[in-house]
């Protein structure tokens, strides 16, 4: 920036010089000091539009720090006081900055109408065909002009963006294997979160879609995700991915195909059966004119993803060095916590811990809620084990000054109220079976593996075949706690007491569809009912108005 503000300022001293009186010279001299003046003014405005090009890029990182690290122009909300920008910090904070924003910094592809281009490569359609069928997939595509476009998009169009999504698939894409595994699921479906946010677990659409798997608050919530003013499981890479899961495996029990399961987790069910109405047809193809625009290009784009990742080293394509830790370390907290506490403690900066903990928007756990987990680099672990009974009390008048401690008191025990809880709650037992997991268990309850746990004092995640496990059956909410209002759960996640909604009847139950009710709310009722159950047992899409009549599958 100094050095080009000394070319201009040269430049300036020059032509002040040029524009000294030249009497005596002739023409032709005058028309040479012309055009070298008319050259010099033309490199100035140059120079100086690349300056203000400069100046709005920094402006930019400038303007997009604020808004990613300071809510509401709180700097105690993002977990930094007024003395907390240091020079360090601020290092720290570009380098986090940095990390999240690779795979969405470059606008390499963003401009590009996908339905209208015809890109071409050195590459013979032959080579990229064989390419196509030695990967194997779990679903198959022609190989047509729009796949081609989007194989030639992620690996020749954006070298830039492909090589900070490859640096990301290191330390993300194991962890999503892990999960569509034990849902005895195809691996390559770890591929959408590319297309969704290019692994980014901070990524916001102007939806509300949150997060590397783009949840929505309503389907969020229905597939167990918590969210609430200190937590976002739409931004925690494990639990995300256990609900992307989940949801998939209910998109494809409904289509029967990878194709239109991948497609309506993009647009939705009732989209894709709309499509296939007017198609006349389940074939992807066939339905393709009739899919939302944005959607069209879903499955093609998923499929050039995975083309530019196998066969990255084809194209030149390098892996950029991401700053995550080859392994990490997990821990149980039951007591509030800051991540401040923990760096001024065992000296981690706090945005390690929010890359590792991204669901933490307030760099708080709050532990006082019941059990939630801690991810730390694993060179880090002794030295918080070492500090685990004082971390807590740390400076914790100051730290949490302005938190609402009467909901989140830092006593180690939760509030009256936590998650809803349940007045004449009963209990079913389930006996684990081979092949059995937590996640498994959880999903066919509708409650989430951290609940589990709790319920069954459980410090980790094993069980063992023949053990039984306790699983609490929803009931009415309380109406004399304080946080419940005395409203019943019909409002919430709970069964509903209104026994007037539904009534039995031989194999299913008739269930009346009230004002605010989801299929993934309702099936929430009724242990062991998915939302894929009621909409293939009712022959409808995910769309459901008050007053319609359910028939519920008894289990």
């Amino acid at each position: 920036m100094l050095m080009r503000l000394n070319k201009i300022l040269t430049t300036i001293a020059v032509l002040a010089a040029t524009l000294i009186p030249v009497y005596g010279q002739s023409k032709k001299d005058l028309l040479r000091q012309n055009e070298l003046l008319v050259r010099k003014v033309e490199s100035l405005e140059e120079e100086l539009e690349a300056l203000k090009k400069e100046e709005k890029k920094n402006e930019g990182i400038r303007k997009e720090m604020i808004e990613i690290y300071t809510e509401n122009e709180d700097k105690l909300a993002a977990g930094m006081s007024g003395e907390s920008y240091s020079p360090e910090a601020t290092d720290s904070l570009l380098s986090i900055w940095y990390l999240h924003r690779q795979a969405r910094s470059s606008e390499e592809g963003a401009a590009v109408d996908m339905d209208s281009v015809h890109f071409t490569s050195n590459v013979p359609d032959q080579v990229m065909i064989d390419r196509l069928e030695k990967m194997n997939a779990f679903f198959t595509l022609p190989y047509n002009e729009t796949v081609k476009n989007y194989m030639i998009l992620y690996s020749e169009r954006m070298p830039r963006k492909m090589s900070h999504i490859l640096g990301l698939c290191s330390y993300y894409m194991p962890i999503f294997e892990e999960t569509f595994v034990r849902y005895g699921l195809p691996v390559e479906l770890k591929y959408v979160a590319i297309i969704e946010s290019a692994l980014n677990p901070l990524a916001v659409s102007r939806a509300g879609a949150t997060g590397m798997w783009q949840f929505m608050y309503n389907t969020a919530k229905s597939y167990g995700l918590e969210i609430d003013s200190y937590v976002d499981e739409r931004k925690d890479p494990f639990a995300s991915v256990d609900a992307a899961a989940r949801y998939l495996k209910d998109a494809y029990a409904i289509f029967g195909d990878w194709s239109l399961a991948i497609s309506s987790y993009n647009c939705g069910s009732g989209n894709v059966n709309k499509a296939i109405k007017r198609s006349g047809s389940r074939d992807f193809w066939s339905i393709y004119p009739y899919l939302p625009k944005e959607t069209r290009g879903y499955v093609p784009a998923m499929v050039g993803a995975m083309y530019a990742v196998n066969y990255a080293k084809e194209y030149g394509l390098e892996p950029s060095p991401v700053v995550m830790p080859a392994y990490t370390d997990t821990f149980h907290i039951h007591k509030n916590l800051h991540f401040r506490q923990i760096e001024e403690l065992i000296g981690l900066p706090v945005g390690d811990l929010r890359d590792l903990n991204p669901q933490y928007y307030r760099d708080i756990v709050p532990g006082s809620q019941g059990d939630y987990i801690l991810r730390l680099p694993y060179n880090y672990s002794a030295a918080f084990i070492d500090v685990q009974d004082t971390v807590y009390n740390h400076r914790a008048k100051e730290i949490f000054s302005g938190v609402d401690v009467d909901r989140y008191g830092n006593s180690g025990e939760g509030p009256s109220v936590s998650h809803g809880t349940a007045t004449g709650t009963t209990w079913v037992y389930y006996k684990v079976k081979n092949g059995d997991s937590l996640g498994k268990i959880a999903s066919k309850y509708h409650t989430s593996v951290n609940q589990l746990k709790s319920w069954n004092g459980l410090k980790s995640t094993t069980i063992r075949v023949g053990q039984s496990l306790k699983v609490g059956k929803k009931a009415t909410y309380s109406t004399t706690s304080s946080s419940s209002s005395g409203k019943s759960s019909s409002s919430g996640s709970g069964k509903s007491s209104s026994s007037s909604s539904s009534s039995s009847s031989g194999g299913y139950t008739t269930y009346t569809v009230k004002s605010g009710d989801t299929l993934y709310k309702i099936a929430s009722n009724y242990p062991g009912v998915t939302a894929a159950d009621i909409m293939k047992y009712n022959n409808i899409s995910e769309n459901i108005h008050p007053g319609d009549k359910l028939k519920i599958p008894k289990k």
